[in-house]
């Protein structure tokens, strides 16, 4: 039951409406049927399949709100949660920013389900395990890994008549492999709406070459390098600013796209929209119907989403708001997608090899964690690499070398750009190797 068809879902969800005696009723239904495997030391250790579906009703009286969920769906208890929304929201306090509900609008399909990836069977995840353990077994290493794929369902109704739904699939894999001394760790991750496009014997070898190649790691001086990151190396840093780029927070002087005057500027404007921030070579974007990241065409709230662009040319074209911040700002709604920014950043022509090759002295670096911010103005983070970091010399790998703690912004890293690969998809987004100038390490670490 968890996996609703849109026809089921709406019988439900206008049942909710229906029972409704508030001044307005929003309602949505989520549901997911996942499966797991978990493996550590060459062996499974669990599996296992959740199965989920939740109501939750939102009542209004004026500002006056109120939110209940329930997990069952008998006429009895989908009046009960209905009931208990409106008490609450006749309890609360009014919020100044409550927005009613949208008016009904159409939605174009996303292409976000697979049927693959959703008829999964505990059979395939053991045999995506055996293709991990045993080249690890192989080749003496210790291998760990999780996969866990899932099917979703969301679909929203108000009492203004709006109708949402869509259904996604999505499939994620990650393993550390590790020397049997514990000095070699090599690391990969993937992630896809469509499960056929998952080899996790091709990925596992990556993570198995990775180890084998950064054990018996060498010191090397902390200081600013140019650097190869991977995808998994930049992901988060981009993710952070991506989180960051909201139009109230710049506005009201507290994110790095808020602009300080100068002196005796007259009229400043509150933000850097429209300004050069980095390389122009810089593109991001979000689109419903990219083919690799797919997304539902509406909000959490039930607005329309199509293709936006945020970064054009090195600038900063748009910003994503609430209804409520747009209204007050006189300025227009610009949603994301529900589930998230998945957003995708153009890329170039070179590989990772070949920006290898044309590097004189450098560092690769297979990805990095702990990463904690110091400056939300600056966005300036602090973290660590980790699992496969490498020197580069005269166009080639020499060796491999200890972790690092890095101290760096996003923004100076777009600033920095040497060279762009081609987009990878990771963690929902797609993003390319880039090789950047002047990274900043600031000391060494013992961590694999």
């Amino acid at each position: 039951m968890a996996i609703l068809s849109e026809q089921e879902a709406k019988k439900i969800l206008k049942k909710v409406i229906s029972y409704s005696k508030a001044d307005s009723c929003e309602c949505n239904l989520s549901g997911v049927v996942s499966g797991n495997i978990r493996y550590a030391r060459n062996t499974v250790t669990t599996s296992g399949s959740v199965s989920d579906l939740t109501l939750s009703v939102q009542s209004a009286y004026g500002k006056k709100v109120g939110t209940a969920t329930i997990n069952e769906f008998d006429d009895a208890s989908l009046e009960k949660v209905v009931r208990r929304s409106e008490e609450l929201a006749k309890l609360a306090p009014e919020n100044p920013e409550y927005m009613p509900p949208l008016k009904s609008a159409k939605f174009k399909k996303a292409n976000t389900h697979f049927n693959s990836t959703a008829s999964v069977t505990p059979e395939y995840r053991a045999k995506a395990a055996e293709n991990s353990i045993v080249p690890s077994k192989k080749n003496k290493l210790i291998a760990a890994g999780f996969l866990n794929d899932s099917e979703n369902m969301l679909a929203l109704m108000n009492s203004n008549g709006l109708f949402a739904y869509n259904t996604s699939t999505s499939v994620d894999f990650s393993a550390t492999i590790r020397t049997e001394d514990g000095k070699g760790s090599g690391w990969v991750t993937r992630d896809y709406s469509d499960v056929k496009k998952l080899n996790t014997a091709e990925a596992s070898k990556i993570a198995i070459q990775k180890a084998l190649d950064s054990s018996d790691a060498k010191e090397l001086e902390p200081g600013r390098y140019t650097v190869i990151l991977e995808p998994a190396a930049s992901i988060q840093l981009l993710q952070n600013m991506a989180g960051s780029m909201d139009q109230r927070s710049a506005e009201e002087g507290r994110s790095f796209l808020s602009y300080k005057p100068k002196d005796d500027e007259k009229n400043p404007p509150k933000t850097k929209l429209g300004m050069k921030l980095f390389d122009e070579r810089v593109n991001i974007y979000t689109d419903p119907n990219h083919p690799e990241v797919p997304t539902p065409h509406f909000s959490s709230d039930g607005a329309p989403v199509e293709r936006i662009q945020w970064v054009k040319n090195g600038k900063v074209v748009t910003m994503p708001n609430s209804r409520y911040w747009a209204e007050k700002t006189k300025t227009d709604y610009v949603p994301t997608p529900a589930g998230g920014l998945q957003f995708i950043m153009e890329g170039g022509d070179e590989s990772i090899e070949e920006m290898i090759k044309n590097t004189r002295r450098g560092i690769l670096v297979t990805r990095l964690w702990y990463i904690r911010q110091l400056d939300p103005q600056s966005l300036l983070y602090t973290g660590l690499t980790r699992d496969g970091t490498f020197f580069i010399e005269n166009g080639k790998i020499k060796y491999p070398i200890k972790n690092f703690r890095f101290n760096e912004s996003p923004i100076v890293m777009l600033n920095n750009i040497e060279a762009l690969g081609k987009p990878f998809r990771i963690n929902g987004c797609m993003v390319p190797p880039m090789k950047i100038r002047d990274f900043t390490f600031s000391s060494l670490s013992d961590a694999v």
